[in-house]
């Protein structure tokens, strides 16, 4: 099992001055801090114009950042977006490769195609055709990644010449490919395509058994046919992240924040916009259902208390359900809503000292199995690949100058 952090950068109004800086700098310091701690990713997401939601729309930018104040943990876009609207693929690609090679080979490519208007509105995309593109894009950016030259293409998404898109990254043939994962579809999505399952739904461990047994279940078989050159058959699981040896505690400190990262993902797709002037926080408070007190009241009475907010021992028979279903990583939501830095930084330590353990002592076994038992499997869905050809050199196209021959004489005259 593996351990990630994600961030979407959320900010609930009211805002005051300097509070963004203070969200960024306090993000920068909780990616440290994981490094340190032996968290094996960081994963940033990419949204526009999602106010309160999500103020992560440069996720290049802050993943740049964490590449230099970190050695060892793996950096995640989780997701970029790629429809060419968004982010033209060869731009993507070279972006890629550039962050690939300041963090000497930690980048991890996650794909998505964004679910709002707000998003899709802002950049002219048209939303049933939003999955068909990202796809599309998804698979140029590959091959652009891997060519030399990249032949061109002629597409549905975007259009481009031949050209050698430079510079190449680290890892061959390119950093791992992840898939955002929200229901039973996009898992079956993510499968076909070979790459791996960014599921952004909080699930318990019986339905995240579910999505592992369909997810698996397609890497072994035909259906399987990556989109990228390698096959990234990994399966990681969202949850909530609030730890402390008080359970009351915990919950006072995290419930509110998770709670509201759901009720937020929905509203923005259900609820109209006035850009500028969002209410989400606010509408949030106004609907929840109980209060901290009440879901305290709640758990003990149910006794139960395998969950990802509480003790130690809460989080660790939580992990363990998730583990025994197939999942391959777990990544916590610790900064959402009004979450304070500080106790996401003593969660992030807790866990680290006394859950984390236990799960990394068993991971390189567990991986080195699944590894040789998927051998076959990938090298024949890699098989299946539809792979672009690559040109011969008498095929490459001259790309005329600037300026004709004659009169670049004219002028050197």
């Amino acid at each position: 099992m593996r351990f990630g952090i994600f961030y979407e950068h959320q900010l609930p109004r009211p805002w005051n001055p300097g509070d963004e800086a203070r969200l960024f700098q306090d993000a920068l310091e909780q990616v440290k801090l994981a490094d340190r701690l032996g968290y094996d990713y960081a994963w940033e997401v990419e949204h526009h114009f999602l106010e309160e939601y999500s103020h992560s729309s440069a996720p290049e930018v802050f993943l740049a950042a964490c590449a230099a104040l970190t050695t060892n943990i793996r950096l995640g876009h989780g997701i970029r977006q790629v429809i060419p609207q968004y982010n033209h693929p060869a731009r993507v690609a070279e972006a890629l490769a550039t962050l690939d090679i300041v963090s000497r080979g930690r980048l991890d490519f996650g794909i998505g195609e964004g679910a709002t208007r707000l998003e899709l509105g802002g950049f002219g995309i048209p939303a049933r055709e939003k999955r068909a593109l990202a796809l599309e894009a998804a698979e140029q950016i590959a091959n652009m990644m891997t060519m030399d030259p990249y032949p061109g293409y002629e597409g549905r998404a975007f259009s481009m010449p031949c050209r050698n898109v430079v510079p190449k990254p680290v890892q061959t043939p390119h950093p791992p490919m992840w898939m955002a994962c929200t229901n039973r579809d996009t898992i079956r999505v993510a499968a076909q395509s070979g790459v791996g399952a960014l599921a952004f739904s909080f699930l318990d461990p019986e339905e995240a058994k579910t999505w592992a047994d369909i997810y698996y279940g397609i890497i072994r078989s035909d259906d399987c046919k990556p989109i990228g050159h390698s096959v990234n058959a990994q399966l990681a699981m969202v949850s909530n992240f609030s730890v402390h040896p008080d359970r009351d505690e915990a919950i006072r400190r995290g419930q509110e924040g998770f709670e509201f990262f759901s009720y937020a993902i929905n509203a923005l797709v259900a609820h109209d916009a006035i850009p500028g002037r969002s209410t989400l926080f606010a509408d949030f408070q106004k609907s929840r259902a109980a209060s901290d007190e009440e879901i305290i009241r709640a758990r003990k009475a149910a006794k139960v208390n395998a969950n990802g907010i509480g003790t130690p021992d809460d989080i660790r028979e939580h992990i363990r359900g998730f583990q025994a279903a197939g999942v391959d990583q777990v990544i916590f939501l610790q900064q959402a809503g009004r979450n304070r830095h500080d106790h996401i930084c003593e969660s992030l330590e807790l866990f680290a000292a006394e859950v984390m353990p236990g799960f990394k002592a068993e991971a390189a076994e567990r991986e080195a199995a699944k590894a040789a038992e998927l051998a076959p499997f990938i090298e024949a869905a890699l098989a299946r690949k539809d792979r672009m050809p690559a040109l011969a050199d008498h095929e490459i196209p001259v790309v005329p100058a600037s300026r004709p021959k004659a009169q670049v004489n004219e002028t050197a005259r």
